[in-house]
């Protein structure tokens, strides 16, 4: 397969463009989910070349983890499939709570590993800091199950730069993953310079702002219907006026405004992959032309320039 990229300083090899999967049994995120339509994108993105699915148990929960690994043991392709899941809720009296506690994350790896049928998880996050936990006593406990052949990699999510920096303590996290797409770029200041020093890799969640910058919206856009801090209207609209700036790069291309967006996002040193979601196959599809755009360093720069905050 080409295109495979190595995720920082893991031995995971995968294409740079994965599949977030939240939108696959992820019943407590999106109403009327179609499970059978969940299959069918994984499928698709791993008979087109897609190798990387990002999970949690929070998504469902726990239906995301379970279907992929559905499709994960029909595949019959273990091997060659890169799966990241990630844990830190759980459920007392109907309430979500966190935990990282090295007892309840081995659990978690535990439980996971049941319901993606798989003895090993290549990529194993803590998904939210918890109050208490000291962080780097959280990652000890995730280093003795990548010792023990559980997990292959260490990951941490949603952390701040001082959690990111207890956790790495002893030098034992692999990939930090966190929010940043060209509306929310604060990443840049504190955590680009120290995950590329330490070789972590960085996978931006919500990469294409919830849609925003796909460029499927206009100023038409019946915004009352639309929920989330990307589509509060002065954002809306200013974002629209830039869009449309990036619209006339990929319209030199032939390519869509989200396929720039996404090639922008792998210029940086810092990440390796991006996993934009998808809800229908053609989506899984589309988010794969982003191979095929090569932006000139004037191009990254000006996309940078549009978007500076």
């Amino acid at each position: 397969m080409t295109n495979q990229t190595r995720i920082g300083k893991t031995d995971l090899y995968v294409n740079p463009i994965g599949l977030g999967t939240n939108a696959v049994g992820g019943h407590n995120l999106f109403p009327n989910l179609d499970e059978e339509a969940g299959r069918e994108l994984v499928r698709t993105g791993l008979s087109n070349g897609i190798n990387f699915l990002d999970t949690a148990f929070i998504y469902g929960p726990k239906r995301s983890e379970e279907i992929v690994g559905e499709v994960l043991k029909e595949s019959g392709n273990r091997s060659k499939i890169v799966i990241a899941t990630k844990a830190a809720h759980k459920i007392v009296d109907g309430e979500v709570q966190l935990d990282n506690t090295p007892a309840f994350l081995k659990e978690s790896v535990d439980e996971a590993l049941q319901r993606l049928q798989t003895d090993y998880i290549d990529l194993f996050y803590i998904h939210f800091p918890d109050k208490d936990t000291p962080k780097d006593e959280a990652v000890g406990a995730l280093k003795q199950l990548k010792d023990e052949g559980k997990i292959r990699a260490i990951g941490v999510s949603n952390f701040s730069i001082e959690q990111l920096k207890e956790a790495n303590k002893d030098g034992y996290v692999d990939v930090y993953q966190g929010e940043y797409n060209l509306l929310s770029r604060d990443a840049e200041k504190e955590l680009f310079p120290y995950v590329t020093e330490h070789q972590i890799s960085f996978v931006p969640f919500f990469p294409l702002a919830s849609g925003l910058l796909t460029g499927k919206y206009d100023k038409n856009t019946n915004l009352s219907e639309k929920r989330g801090k990307f589509f509060q209207k002065e954002l809306f609209e200013q974002t629209l006026e830039k869009v449309e700036q990036i619209r006339k790069i990929a319209n030199h291309k032939g390519a869509e405004v989200a396929h720039i967006v996404l090639a922008w996002y792998l210029t940086h040193d810092a990440i390796d992959v991006i996993i934009p979601g998808a809800k229908h196959a053609d989506q899984v599809l589309n988010n794969l032309k982003t191979l095929q755009v090569h932006l000139t360093n004037e191009e990254v720069k000006e996309i940078s320039r549009i978007f500076q905050s």
